[in-house]
């Protein structure tokens, strides 16, 4: 397998409006009031010292984040606590010395922040995952040490994708721990050049999230390791619009019963699905015909996006039911990730 150099990982790298709040969760009278904080972010960034000084040393900036701007956003949001994950790309880098010493410095700095701000945050942790060795061993620290709530990989790591054989040795442990495993995409290499009048991200990272979901259901990872709860961002990137497809392919694949023994569309409704940026009606309407309401996840995308808009969204969208809102809220991630549990 081929390492992702320098130059790749460069490469890779509003008022709320009304009836945001579920019920029970009113705002509180005076100015400047907030929401009783009930709400679990799946999806929200981070930026350790020693990753922002490594980006710098490469000649990479990285959004302004501090745990402040964090906790300020939060609270205007009526969110309670939010799953820290370190801002892309993350360990998708080919030195080996150099993942295993930025995926630990971010790992130990996120679980400071848990300790530092308690109830507030809880933590995805990083894995150099294209190490077998290292990714086992981070496992190990992460989960048994640092006590993470779960992992944060991005889809792809040098032209290869989550599902790909080479990263099943890491599968297994995940799945020997019944990991949650939280996923974020990337601009692939593929697409970094292609001519486009919006940023390639804007497009390429719905799509890296589809391209990676098909590598655990195809290559059969998403079957043969069915105890890792996989979490996909912006609900699932074009999955939903492109089913009739993956049906076709599902037919005519010679061996596919073995990879996928209950079929591709059972692999989706097990996934878990995060709202960030995916939260209008469109991508709702579409994820609701391949999964149930309970393997959906609240979600901001911060600090690139606000809590008020995926708020403003959910609360415009008009099929969820006051449980169902709950569930998406919170009551999902704490199936899941019951160590949230905080009263």
């Amino acid at each position: 397998m081929r390492d992702v150099t320098r130059r790749e990982f460069l490469t890779g790298l509003a008022a709320l409006g009304a009836g945001t709040f579920l019920p029970g969760c009113a705002l509180t009278e005076g100015a400047g009031a907030v929401a009783k904080l009930q709400r679990i972010d799946i999806h929200h960034h981070f930026v350790s010292p020693g990753y922002s000084a490594a980006l710098k040393q490469m000649g990479q900036g990285h959004a302004k984040w501090s745990a402040q701007m964090s906790l300020d956003d939060m609270d205007k949001s009526g969110i309670q606590t939010s799953l820290l994950s370190l801002i892309q790309p993350a360990m998708a880098v080919g030195d080996v010395s150099l993942g295993r010493k930025l995926a630990r410095e971010a790992n130990e700095h996120a679980a400071k922040l848990v300790t530092s701000y308690k109830g507030r945050f809880g933590s995805f942790a990083c894995l150099p995952y294209t190490d077998t060795e290292g990714s086992l061993a981070e496992i190990a620290y992460a989960q048994d040490t640092l006590k993470a709530e779960g992992f944060c990989l991005m889809t792809s790591y040098g032209g290869r994708y989550l599902g790909d054989p080479a990263f099943w040795p890491v599968l297994e442990e995940l799945n020997r721990r019944k990991a949650v495993v939280y996923t974020h995409p990337l601009a692939p290499q593929c697409c970094g050049n292609i001519p486009s009048p919006v940023p390639v991200a804007t497009i390429e990272y719905a799509v890296d999230t589809t391209r990676t979901m098909t590598s655990l259901m195809f290559h059969g990872a998403a079957a043969r390791y069915s105890d890792i709860k996989w979490i996909f961002s912006h609900s699932g990137g074009v999955t939903p619009f492109l089913v009739s497809r993956f049906e076709r392919e599902q037919a005519t694949i010679k061996g596919i019963t073995e990879k996928l023994p209950s079929g591709f569309r059972h692999e989706l409704s097990k996934f878990y699905y995060d709202m960030a940026q995916g939260n209008h009606p469109g991508a709702l309407d579409a994820l609701m015909h391949i999964a149930p309401v309970s393997q959906f996840l609240y979600g901001t995308d911060y600090p690139f996006r606000g809590g008020a808009e995926v708020n403003e969204g959910l609360a415009k969208y008009q099929h969820f039911s006051a449980a169902e809102r709950r569930a998406i809220d919170r009551d999902n991630a704490l199936r899941i990730l019951p160590s949230l549990n905080r009263g």
